[in-house]
């Protein structure tokens, strides 16, 4: 991402829409971790930005496919949550509303691709080891009962 396309994203009149996956492979979770920015070398779940003409569910799964050569299951949705950025002088600077889901990989082989500088399947109990934000934390623990259907 150059930094004209950053700029695009800054200050904006509405909220952006992004799309995430808690993807599953037994009890092992895919993290990817940032090679670009915003928050570069940062770990998070896969995902990214919804494009024109394109529903959440299948925006979730590109995203997955493009950063991890991963193949979900039919995403189910967990979560929203809303990122809000502001400055010093209290403007909005960046504002997400991050449509997360759950889903389990159909190969859980990774190939990297996209925005991701790495991939790797964690163990759920190590999940906090990676510096994620709390947010992040709280979709993958309610991702694993939604995955159940409790």
């Amino acid at each position: 991402m150059t930094i004209s396309e950053l700029d695009e994203r800054t200050f904006l009149p509405r909220p952006m829409i992004g799309v995430g996956a808690v993807v599953w492979h037994q009890d092992h979770v895919l993290l990817i971790q940032r090679g670009k920015e915003p928050n570069i070398g940062s770990w998070s779940i896969p995902g990214g930005a919804q494009e024109i003409g394109e529903t959440v569910r299948d925006a979730v799964c590109r995203e997955v496919m493009e950063e991890t050569g991963v193949k979900i299951s039919s995403p189910i949705l967990v979560d929203t949550v809303d990122l809000i950025s502001r400055t010093e002088d209290d403007k909005v600077e960046y504002h997400y509303t991050l449509i997360d889901f759950v889903a389990v990989a159909l190969n859980p082989d990774i190939s990297l691709g996209g925005d991701a500088a790495d991939a790797k399947w964690v163990k759920v109990g190590d999940v906090t080891k990676y510096g994620l934000w709390s947010k992040t934390v709280d979709v993958i623990a309610k991702s694993r009962a939604v995955l159940e259907g409790r």
